[in-house]
């Protein structure tokens, strides 16, 4: 029975179910070949009808589930009634087999702040770059992020036409990650990631600063987390404010759940209760391992400009 299982593993559970509906709607979009793309405050900050479709969805179908709970979602949308057909009431299994890590456990739904990004790489989405394209639901409890989704409505798009599209990722602080393979990039080698559409001397200036062996640009926070986790890159630095607290909740927690470390870019810990500001303004560097080694490096020029 629903009612035995904590509030955080039925909310996580539901955030699993939900955010698969929104890989879905997300590859429907697509598939019907009208993105509806509007810009919001420049040329870069654009937003879709799967955008829209994909707020909607996980907001509505997370208030009707857990109506106390405060969510923050990326868009700022009119109210209005909401199809039928986006409410994803299901919850997944095989999370409430889980147990609750003790610490959590007494949580109440009032307590709990989701920070919601329906579609994080739009830019990219728009451009067909459709790897780089996430859906984003962080749990915050006391300020800090301790359970996420990640869906990837897109893992697998190269495989051939027979490939499963589509994969979801989980986790929670003190229980740990889900839905992928742990890897590391070989020891030695210094990969960056960073932003692929807002760059700026400043970024440029910190990721020379790390000494790379390669750089790689692409879009989307979660993925670039995915790219840390997956062995594909040693470190996310964005030395530039631009990333939102939606963009890092849950990217965070599947980043710490396998022991690594996101801060900004003078090594504070990120803070997500509903009154804090919604821009990570002293920007992000996020390793899973040698952390250290990438912070000493960021240039006291660059800390001078980023102020929290």
């Amino acid at each position: 029975m629903a009612s035995s299982h904590t509030v955080l593993m039925r909310l996580v559970a539901s955030a699993y179910s939900i955010a698969q509906k929104a890989g879905t709607i997300v590859r429907r979009v697509i598939a019907e070949g009208d993105l509806g793309i509007v810009e919001k405050t420049c040329a870069t900050d654009l937003q879709t009808k799967a955008d829209r479709l994909v707020q909607m969805s996980i907001c509505s179908s997370l208030a009707r589930k857990f109506p106390k709970l405060t969510i923050i979602g990326e868009e700022d949308l009119p109210p209005e009634d909401v199809d039928q057909e986006l409410i994803e009431d299901g919850q997944w299994e095989e999370i409430l087999k889980q147990p609750c890590p003790s610490q959590y456990s007494a949580i109440k739904e009032e307590d709990l702040v989701v920070w919601v990004d329906p579609l994080d790489g739009t830019k990219e989405y728009t451009e067909g770059l459709l790897d780089n394209v996430t859906v984003l639901i962080g749990i915050a409890y006391e300020g800090k992020a301790i359970a996420g989704v990640i869906n990837q409505p897109y893992y697998n798009y190269q495989a051939g036409p027979d490939a499963v599209l589509g994969r979801t990722i989980w986790g929670v602080l003190g229980l740990g990650a889900f839905g992928f393979q742990l890897k590391e990039v070989p020891a030695g080698k210094h990969i960056i990631t960073t932003t692929r559409s807002h760059n700026s001397q400043l970024v440029t200036d910190c990721v020379a600063a790390m000494n790379p062996d390669d750089v790689l640009r692409v879009g989307g926070a979660g993925n670039k987390i995915i790219q840390l986790i997956e062995g594909k890159a040693s470190a996310y630095v964005f030395a530039s404010p631009g990333c939102k607290k939606w963009d890092t909740c849950a990217p965070e927690v599947i980043l710490h759940a396998v022991g690594g470390k996101l801060t900004d870019i003078h090594g504070n810990a990120l803070q997500y209760n509903k009154e804090v500001k919604h821009m990570n303004s002293a920007g992000v560097l996020a390793t899973l391992r040698n952390y250290d080694y990438y912070a000493s490096r960021v240039p006291e020029s660059v800390k001078n400009v980023l102020v929290p």
